[in-house]
């Protein structure tokens, strides 16, 4: 393929799924380094890659304002529609990459306008039977048939765009490192961070707070050191310090995104849910034990060489993004994917993670 000078990526993604996306930016750098690359992501986690190096420029939408239908028909709605398209229209991009399952009819629809809307005579992305406006497609065999971060790299490798190196690319603040270094220096080892929280899109992949708690306790009890909880709100740490008898550092909602990811790059061990932060403890090459319940362990599990995932062997796993359907992102009402999987199971893949 010739030399491509524009191209727009669109990831209408959450911090977590933008973060698996850094492999496949980082090929299209490598292998167009004179382009202009543009991310397209809502605000929520575009500010997430502003001073990334694969990136030129980070365009933002709210485009969870029109996941409701309704909204179309909205007259501000489609005001600011068009005034997007013409937005996008006057960068004159050569090719959009839209590394994203194209999970509803509604959906697959709203991306080929957008598509069609950029001008661009390239339009790579997942094809499960929707793909119909897609130019260079890569055959999407659903969810968890491969890894989101390879499904990713797919999608550019049909533009000829290939990396090495497939890490995730996480940001780094001198001033929040400076914060985390002094904050950690009197802390025993080992240190290991817990984030019990998922997020707000799917609280359904959060293992209770007595699990946590009782984790906690078991950890404390053989290997000492620190426990750090952390999560954007207070009340996700608070409930599991509420139940338990071992000493925990709760930093629930008193950091930034740049302080948190500081703390885990100083950490032994990580252990959450699946969420952003769990990412971003793989992306900074933390040893990661992730907790999965509904949601799909083959597409979102932790992306690197240090990770173990740790769930129950349920027929009905996942029931969340599975096959080619949304599913349930509530998960079922008894869950007992969470609510049964007892914390020796997770404190025995801790352990395993540090060699004992």
């Amino acid at each position: 393929m010739g030399d491509l000078r524009r191209i727009l990526v669109v990831k209408p993604a959450d911090l977590g799924d933008l973060l698996l996306t850094t492999p496949a930016l980082r090929a299209l750098r490598a292998t167009f380094p004179h382009a202009r690359i543009a991310l397209f992501a809502p605000p929520r986690s575009a500010f997430l890659l502003r001073t990334c190096p694969y990136v030129d420029d980070v365009l933002t939408f709210d485009k969870y304002a029109f996941d409701d239908p309704r909204a179309l028909f909205s007259p501000r709605g489609w005001i600011s529609l068009v005034r997007l398209a013409w937005q996008l229209r006057r960068r004159r991009y050569d090719a959009v990459v839209i590394p994203r399952h194209l999970t509803t009819a509604l959906g697959a629809l709203k991306f080929a306008a957008l598509a069609f809307a950029t001008g661009a005579p390239i339009r790579a992305g997942l094809d499960n039977g929707r793909g119909w406006f897609l130019t260079h497609r890569v055959p999407d065999d659903g969810f968890g048939a491969r890894h989101e971060v390879e499904y990713d790299l797919a999608v550019v490798g049909t533009l000829g765009a290939h990396t090495d190196n497939r890490q995730l690319w996480v940001p780094r603040d001198e001033a929040a490192e400076t914060w985390a270094e002094h904050l950690v220096q009197a802390w025993p080892r080992p240190l290991v961070v817990m984030h019990p929280g998922s997020g707000g899109y799917s609280t359904a992949r959060r293992w209770p707070a007595e699990q946590f708690a009782a984790l906690a306790d078991a950890w404390h009890a053989r290997h000492g050191g620190t426990i750090v909880l952390v999560d954007a709100e207070e009340a996700t740490t608070a409930a599991v310090v509420s139940r338990t008898h071992a000493p925990l550092v709760d930093l629930g909602g008193q950091t930034t995104l740049l302080q948190t990811i500081a703390l885990l790059r100083r950490a032994d061990l990580f252990v959450g849910n699946d969420s952003g932060p769990l990412h971003l403890a793989a992306g900074v090459g933390v040893p990661v034990v992730g907790v999965y319940g509904p949601s799909n362990w083959r597409a979102w599990g932790p992306w690197g060489r240090r990770t173990a995932v740790v769930h129950r062997a349920l027929p009905c796993q996942p029931c969340f993004y599975r096959g080619h359907h949304l599913g349930l992102p509530d998960g079922c009402p008894d869950r007992p994917c969470l609510t049964m999987l007892p914390h020796e199971q997770v404190l025995a893949a801790m352990e395993q993670m540090l060699g004992g």
